[in-house]
C-alpha cells in the first residue's frame, strides 16, 4: 500500500505481479547458483518452495544465498518483505521430517523478538523510490540478478526462465490474463465501464479450504510434491480457460494465482459467475482426483466478491477483499461472501434464478428503476425492524409486506398464466418463514434483490 501503489493503479497490480513471480524464480535462482538441476524443485507457488539438496553444504551455501536474497528484499521493500526458510535432513518418516522443518520455520520468525530494539516505538521510515518492474505480465521470460533493483527483470540477467502455459521445472507456468483496451492492460475504470447495469468493478478471491492440512497429512515427500502441483496446475489451467472464454475475457483481469488461492479483478457482473464456474470444476476435479483420500480436507472452495466504484483504488479494495474472504471463511466453509452475505454455493444458485425472476417480472409489471428498490427496502424493514417498534407495529410492518405482494395479483398480462406462476414463485422465495408473526426473508432474497437492483441501473 505504500507510494506510489496507495493511489496508483498500475503500480499496485505491478507489485502483485512481482510478488507472484518472486515465489517462483526465487527457488530455481537458488539451484542454478548450487549447480543443481531444475528437478531438485519439489514445489513453488502461493510465497512458499521446497527444495530437495543432496547434502548439507549446499543447504549450508542454500542459507547464504536466501540469507543475501532477504537482505535484498528488505532494502526493496522497506522490511515489509523478508524470507524464513529452515533446513533439516531427510532422516525418518515424512510426518516427522515436515515437523522438523516446520519447527524451523517458527523458530526463524520468532527470532526478531529476540532481536534488540524489538519492542522499542515503532519509527516510520521512509519508503525507497518504488523499483519494481510493471513490464512482467507481457513479459516473454524473466531473470534473477543481485544487481538488478528488484531482484527480478524482464531483461538483462544471466538466468533466464520463459513464462508459459505448459509447466515444468525449467518453464514457469503462471495465470498472466489481463482484459485489454487496445495494447494496453484495461484499467479498473475500464472494467467497471464493461459491466451491465451498475458501473462498478470489483475482485474475486478464493481459497481452498484446509489446504494446509491435506498437505500435512501426507505420509510421503512424493505426496507433498504430487498434491502441490497437482491443485497447482489445476488453478492455472482453469483459471487460463476461463479467461479466454468470451464473456471474461475483456472484462476480467488475473492478479493472482498460487497453489490454492487466487484473487481476479474485472466488472462486477462477470465475477459471480467466474466464482460458479470455477467452484463447479473444482468439484469435478475433487471428485475424480482426491476421492481416494479421506476427509473433507482440500475438497471445497471459498470465495468471496468485493464491489467497489470506479473512483476507489485496486490497493483498498484488495484490502477489503481479504477481510470478506476471511469473513466467509468464519462463517462456514463451501460457501461465497456476496453482497453483505454469506451463501452456500446452491444458495447462490437460487439466488441467481430468483434474481431473473425478479427482473422479469418487474419488466412486466413496468415497475421502473423504483420497484427493486422499494421491495428491496421495505424486505429490509421487515428483516431487521427497529427495537423500539411494539408488536402492533411489527404486525402493521407484516401486513404492509402482504399488501405489497398483493399488488401482483391484479396485474393483467397477456400471458397470464405463466406470470401468475412467476410472481407466486418469487413470493414463496422472497417470503421464507413466518417466524412469530415477523417474516423473515431468507439470504439469497436479500442477496437477489440487491443484485437485481445492481443489473437494472
Amino acid at each position: 500500500m505504500a507510494a506510489p501503489a496507495s493511489q496508483d493503479n498500475r503500480a499496485f497490480e505491478a507489485r502483485v505481479m512481482w510478488l507472484s513471480l518472486l515465489g517462483e524464480v526465487l527457488p530455481r535462482a537458488l539451484l542454478a547458483e548450487l549447480g543443481l538441476p531444475s528437478l531438485m524443485l519439489g514445489s513453488s507457488g502461493g510465497g512458499r518452495f521446497l527444495l530437495i539438496l543432496p547434502d548439507r553444504s549446499r543447504a549450508d551455501a542454500a542459507g547464504d544465498f536466501l540469507k543475501r536474497a532477504d537482505e535484498a528484499l528488505g532494502r526493496i521493500t522497506s522490511g515489509v518483505v523478508r524470507l524464513s526458510w529452515s533446513s533439516t535432513e531427510n532422516l525418518g518418516d515424512w510426518t516427522v521430517v515436515r515437523k522438523r522443518l516446520q519447527d524451523g520455520m517458527s523458530e526463524a520468525a520468532s527470532s526478531q523478538i529476540l532481536q534488540n530494539g524489538f519492542f522499542e516505538p515503532f519509527a516510520p521510515v521512509a519508503a525507497p523510490a518504488d523499483s519494481i518492474p510493471r513490464a512482467l505480465r507481457d513479459a516473454a521470460s524473466v531473470g534473477w540478478s543481485f544487481e538488478a533493483p528488484a531482484l527480478i527483470t524482464a531483461d538483462g540477467a544471466t538466468q533466464r526462465w520463459d513464462l508459459g502455459r505448459q509447466a515444468s521445472h525449467d518453464n514457469i507456468s503462471l495465470p498472466r490474463h489481463a482484459a485489454r483496451n487496445g495494447e494496453a492492460m484495461a484499467s479498473v475504470r475500464e472494467l467497471a465501464r464493461r459491466a451491465k447495469g451498475r458501473k462498478l468493478w470489483g475482485i474475486l478471491r478464493g481459497e481452498i479450504d484446509d489446504f494446509a492440512t491435506r498437505l500435512r497429512r501426507a505420509q510421503s515427500v512424493e505426496e507433498h510434491v504430487h498434491l502441490s502441483l497437482l491443485y497447482k496446475q489445476f488453478l492455472a489451467g482453469e483459471i487460463d480457460l476461463l479467461c479466454s472464454q468470451g464473456d471474461y475475457f475483456q472484462r476480467v483481469t488475473v492478479l493472482q494465482a498460487g497453489t490454492a488461492d487466487f484473487a481476479i479483478c474485472g466488472s462486477w457482473d462477470a465475477l459471480a459467475s467466474f466464482a460458479r464456474e470455477i467452484d463447479r470444476v473444482f468439484r469435478v476435479f475433487a471428485e475424480e482426483n482426491l476421492k481416494d483420500l479421506p476427509g473433507a480436507e482440500a475438497k471445497t472452495f471459498t470465495m468471496s466478491v468485493t464491489l467497489g466504484g470506479p473512483e476507489v483504488t485496486l490497493g483498498r479494495l484488495w484490502e477489503d477483499s481479504i477481510r470478506d474472504l476471511e469473513t466467509a471463511k468464519a462463517s462456514d466453509k463451501d460457501c461465497l461472501f456476496i453482497l453483505g452475505r454469506v451463501l452456500e454455493w446452491k444458495q447462490l444458485n437460487d439466488a441467481v434464478d430468483l434474481k431473473d425472476a425478479i427482473v422479469e417480472l418487474n419488466e412486466e409489471f413496468r415497475g421502473g428503476k423504483q420497484f427493486s428498490a422499494q421491495l428491496r427496502n421495505l424486505y429490509k424493514k421487515v428483516e431487521t425492524p427497529d427495537r423500539a417498534l411494539s408488536q402492533g407495529d411489527h404486525e402493521r410492518l407484516l401486513a404492509r409486506a402482504i399488501r405489497f405482494q398483493r399488488r401482483f395479483a391484479r396485474v393483467a398480462n397477456r400471458r397470464e398464466r405463466e406470470f401468475q406462476k412467476l410472481r407466486a414463485h418469487l413470493m414463496k422465495e422472497l417470503a421464507g418463514r413466518s417466524v412469530r408473526g415477523k417474516l423473515k426473508l431468507r439470504p439469497e432474497g436479500l442477496v437477489a434483490l440487491d443484485w437485481a437492483r445492481l443489473a437494472e441501473d
